[in-house]
């Protein structure tokens, strides 16, 4: 089961920290944090592989690092200079040896 956390309505160029937790003790093999903005499709904002590898969607580069805790099982991505077109709904995904998982969707609101 996964957690996020971390979600909230901010103003432009402010910054968050959305958390995923992953409970239990299943290797992850790779977590990403995807969003999903209104009446558009989910896209990959970034993830990181078991052995630290990390990638990032072009429009947050330099912006969002994704980091993960000795464990594997909690995955934070920190947020900053904060822009409206980053409003969407964050969800994070755990792939593991039995498959993918997802966590419930935080919300995050940019204003300008």
């Amino acid at each position: 089961q996964l957690q996020a956390s971390g979600g909230g309505s901010v103003q432009a160029g402010d910054s968050l920290r959305l958390s995923c937790a992953a409970s239990g003790t299943l290797p992850i093999v790779n977590t990403g944090w995807y969003r999903q903005a209104p009446g558009a499709q989910r896209e990959l904002v970034a993830d990181i592989g078991s052995a630290g590898r990390t990638r990032y969607a072009d429009s947050v580069k330099g912006r969002f690092t994704i980091s993960r805790d000795n464990t594997g099982h909690t995955v934070h991505l920190q947020m900053i200079s904060l822009k409206p077109e980053d409003t969407a709904v964050y969800y994070c995904k755990a792939d593991t040896l039995l498959g993918a998982f997802w966590g419930q969707g935080t919300l995050v609101t940019v204003s300008s």
